[in-house]
């Protein structure tokens, strides 16, 4: 392995290269990161290995490198600058894949979604993708997402290294940490200078224009049910305007490191080889056109086709053979006493925090697989109001795991009778006979999410907190699962690299 600096405008990046035994030329994998390039030295080794030449790159003002970190600014321009001196190298056969999970996912696909074909990869492959500043501060519903961004930008943020444990030491210090207003002062409590943290609150979600051409390079999706931008992962490969393939296990944000309780030894895969694998299909030219792929059903030993269609199945709240309400048709959400998203337990008898439902034990096991969500029909007695669904799988014991959390933001006229969707995100799951599903109604999901004030601030920047008052309808209210029938199980490496 040898080490060099790559030029970029304003710096100088440091980047290790692995060249494969032998003359060359070979084809490129690049792996840009802000985790430090020595951690993938392992994995580079892999992939010269098996006939690739491995590039990892420290980004812009992380760790080895020069310049200014600002998170998910230069990433585009760098890495095409990257991209062009590789393809000028004489052991460079000019094919690139560019590689990377989390935020080195997004690096691989600002460097795609360039407008110099030079400074473009062949192909790209991402992993639990964090795609950018305003799609990782806000769900799709427009709720912000505190704890997961406070850890990060604790740990990452306008610096040249990491702490991994920073917010853990600074909770450790002030459990109350996220509840101090306003949540845009973090960086003071912190006792860090996070100029980018107010940044990421600012940014806009630029949607596509669904007619403009994208990228056309083949892509691969990699992602974990268990991970929190698994609904990000999915959109990517459905709005890919290329060959594109999707691979999803029972997996948190580390994938394979992070097995869920429901992943079976069916379910074990050798991400590595199927990476190089998919690498050289792409390349070649040998996948299939179209969007193709496999999910893993936690629960069971089978992958499934990603493309197949589940059929929907309806439970009516307030339905004996749907949804049964236990409490809270009449709720308060109190910012100052929010629903919890780090707790589970239920106290159904004191003043209701929230709307609770649920099923009747399954006669039989439930295979779920694709898109669940909740028509919700209710009320809110003010004009801003945030709507938190959590589904939980309660086995015949009566213990509690979550399997599905939808939250979208409201402005409907204090006292209306509202009626709107509230996407849950896909699902991959073999419920046993015996399971009851527990349904939750309530108007915060905190710390994972920020709290709405109910004052009409906006959240990250509200200094007053005031109570909203909640009714939900069971006529008109609907749970919508994805049931899959009639499936036949595939190869998940033939269904991703074919």
């Amino acid at each position: 392995m040898r080490t060099t600096e790559i030029a970029v405008p304003g710096a100088r990046l440091v980047t290790d290269i692995q060249l494969p035994d032998g003359d060359g030329p070979f084809p490129a994998v690049v792996l840009r990161t802000p985790y430090d390039r020595r951690r993938h030295r392992a994995e580079a080794r892999g992939w010269a290995a098996r006939g690739f030449a491995a590039v990892v790159q420290d980004v812009r003002g992380r760790y080895a490198s020069g310049g200014q970190w600002h998170p998910y600014r230069d990433e585009a321009t760098d890495g095409a600058a990257t991209l062009r001196r590789i393809r000028d190298e004489a052991w460079s056969d000019g094919r690139i894949v560019a590689a990377g999970a989390s935020y080195a996912a997004h690096c691989a696909l600002a460097a795609a979604r360039g407008d110099d074909p030079a400074g473009r990869p062949d192909a790209v492959i991402a992993a639990v993708p964090a795609l950018g500043l305003a799609e990782t501060a806000r769900e799709a519903g427009g709720v912000e997402r505190l704890s997961a961004r406070a850890g990060w930008w604790a740990a990452h943020g306008d610096r040249p290294d990491s702490d991994e444990r920073a917010l853990a030491k600074a909770l450790a210090s002030d459990p109350r940490l996220l509840e101090h207003l306003p949540p845009a002062t973090l960086p003071s409590r912190l006792g860090r200078d996070l100029p980018s943290w107010g940044a990421l609150w600012e940014a806009v979600f630029d949607a596509p224009d669904p007619a403009a051409p994208g990228p056309r390079v083949p892509l691969l999706v990699v992602g974990g049910t268990r991970d929190p931008f698994l609904g990000d992962a999915v959109r990517l490969w459905q709005h890919w305007s290329g060959t594109a393939r999707l691979l999803l296990g029972p997996w948190g944000h580390g994938l394979t490191a992070e097995p869920g309780p429901e992943a079976r030894p069916g379910h074990a895969i050798a991400l590595g080889e199927l990476y190089v694998r998919w690498a050289r299909a792409a390349l070649d030219g040998t996948l299939r056109p179209g969007r193709h792929g496999a999910i893993a059903l936690g629960g069971s030993e089978h992958w499934y086709a990603a493309d197949t269609p589940s059929r929907p199945s309806a439970r009516d709240f307030g339905s004996p053979a749907g949804l049964r309400l236990l409490h809270g048709e009449h709720f308060t959400a109190d910012p100052h006493r929010p629903v919890r998203s780090d707790e589970l337990g239920i106290d159904t008898g004191g003043p209701a925090d929230r709307a609770v439902l649920v099923t009747p034990p399954l006669p039989r096991p439930l295979d779920l697989l694709g898109s669940a969500g909740v028509q919700l029909r209710a009320t809110a007695d003010t004009t801003s109001a945030d709507w938190a669904v959590r589904v939980v799988a309660l086995d015949p014991d009566g213990r509690a795991d979550p399997l599905a959390v939808g939250v979208v933001r409201r402005a409907d006229p204090p006292g209306a009778d509202a009626r709107f969707p509230v996407p849950l995100g896909p699902l991959a799951r073999r419920l046993p006979a015996g399971t009851r599903l527990r349904v939750e109604i309530a108007g915060h999901h905190f710390p994972a999410h920020a709290r709405n004030p109910h004052t009409g601030e906006d959240p990250v920047h509200a200094t007053r907190l005031t109570a909203s008052r909640r009714t939900v309808r069971t006529t008109g209210s609907t749970l919508l699962l994805p049931v899959a029938d009639g499936r036949h199980p595939v190869d998940p490496v033939e269904e991703t690299c074919t």
